[in-house]
């Protein structure tokens, strides 16, 4: 009786991701999602023989106290790291789903397989799950954590994971021997986990958190035709699809291979040059206030330093006050700014910003060349010129062409290198013009002057 209603929530489950696509009805998508998920869990207790009922009843009022208070306490500057946990807590369900079965050796050779790959990827989806939260929450260093002949280790323990797990299916038993065989499975997947999340700095956390997404998506559908549960693999599927294409439009974002990104090639140590021509020039936030107040046209570009600073509410008070004198203004938004996919566009709509102000990559291009004055507040490699230099590690890296504007003003604490360890040549650009601070306190004193004006 439950097959039927299990394809309604699963398609569901499909418009609730469709409509995720668009910013206005992202939040109608989740709330579609989320009860479709929920009804295909309610279904479940319909399955004739189900056991164990009051441990499930408690285990799910315990995890949904859990992810109530914390969607309730984390704000939006932390939802990178409550994206990474909640994916990790995913994955883990996902592997302990497939560990009973491997467990029971009930099912054909082939299902096993199925809960041995879910067992496998949802182990080290948890794992780095784990490390991606640990660096983005500031617990764990950012800059990759690297040593000599690491891709060769991290393959051996790969390697040696799936044959303790192969082996282990071979065997056909849980005897003391087979338990030998799996235990080891179990250890060596999640500590590949840990070693392919060391080598990754913060920098590269949108596509590492789109990878683990995909990878928990992964894991579930193999879960899924294992116990040939619909909802689980059309979910899974759905998860694991989007989360791969996420990753790769990530990684071109960056113009980066995804092996790079795994390997760490941003945030080591980096050969270029240690100086570029031009010099930087301060500016008061008096002055800085004019240029903006006396503008026609105004691109303002967040970056990572935006959402450290949680300045986006200040944004959008001087948005609101620009666009009150006749003022023309727009967010350029790059794909891979902040540690997560769309992470500027989810803290500009929490301060209320229009979604139809907030530009892609290639929108914002077209307009930096008439705007008066580009604002960057907290951007650095993503605005960075030199990645059109063969040469620089940026080389290649799709960029916003703040350059072109007419004047630029620099929101930054210091005269530090962004991620990628490379002088940023627009600070030291002729139009450029940095107004050093806190991006909040340095807004909070733009707004002070155009108001005065």
């Amino acid at each position: 009786m439950y097959n039927p209603i299990y394809i309604v929530a699963i398609g569901v489950f499909i418009l609730g991701l469709h409509r995720m696509g668009h910013p206005k009805t992202a939040k109608s998508g989740i709330m579609w999602s989320g009860f479709a998920m929920a009804a295909a869990v309610i279904i479940t207790f319909t399955i004739p023989g189900l056991s164990n009922l009051p441990l499930i009843l408690i285990a799910i009022a315990v995890g949904g106290a859990i992810g109530w208070f914390a969607a309730v306490r984390v704000t939006i500057a932390d939802m990178p790291q409550m994206v990474a946990i909640y994916n990790g807590m995913g994955a883990g369900a996902a592997a302990g789903v497939a560990s009973i079965e491997l467990l029971r050796l009930s099912g054909s050779f082939f299902d096993l397989a199925l809960a041995l790959a879910g067992a496998a990827i949802g182990s080290v989806s948890i794992s780095g799950s784990i490390i991606a939260f640990l660096k983005l929450q500031g617990w764990m260093r950012q800059r990759p954590i690297t040593f000599v002949g690491q891709q060769g280790f991290n393959v051996a323990i790969l390697a040696v994971s799936l044959l303790f797990g192969v082996a282990y299916l071979l065997n056909g038993s849980i005897s003391l021997f087979g338990i030998s065989l799996v235990v080891p499975f179990f250890v060596l997947s999640i500590s590949y986990g840990f070693l392919m999340a060391f080598p990754i700095g913060g920098g590269d956390m949108p596509v590492v958190i789109a990878l683990f997404n995909a990878m928990t998506g992964i894991a579930v559908a193999f879960d899924g035709f294992s116990l040939g549960n619909y909802a689980m693999m059309v979910a899974g599927i759905f998860v694991g699809a989007a989360g791969t294409l996420l990753t790769v439009a990530m990684a071109r974002a960056m113009n980066r291979s995804l092996a790079s990104v795994l390997f760490g090639s941003f945030g080591k140590e980096v050969e270029g040059p240690d100086t570029v021509k031009g010099t930087l020039k301060p500016i008061e936030a008096n002055d800085a206030a004019i240029m903006l107040a006396y503008s026609e046209r105004v691109m303002i570009v967040p970056g990572y330093g935006m959402a450290a600073a949680q300045a986006q509410f200040k944004i959008k008070e001087l948005l609101d006050i620009l666009l009150s004198r006749g003022i023309k203004v727009g967010f350029a938004i790059h794909p891979v700014a902040g540690r997560m996919p769309g992470h500027m566009n989810v803290l500009l709509a929490e301060a209320g910003v229009p979604y139809e102000l907030m530009l892609d990559l290639e929108d914002a291009n077209r307009d930096f060349p008439s705007s008066d004055v580009a604002l960057v507040v907290g951007a650095n490699d993503v605005v960075n010129p030199a990645a059109k230099k063969p040469g620089s590690p940026l080389y290649g890296m799709p960029i916003l062409d703040v350059d072109k504007a007419r004047n630029i003003i620099v929101l930054k604490r210091g005269t530090g290198k962004g991620f990628a360890g490379v002088i940023n040549e627009l600070f030291r650009n002729d139009k450029t013009k940095m107004l050093y601070g806190d991006a909040t306190d340095s807004i909070t004193k733009l707004i002070q002057g155009v108001k005065k004006l």
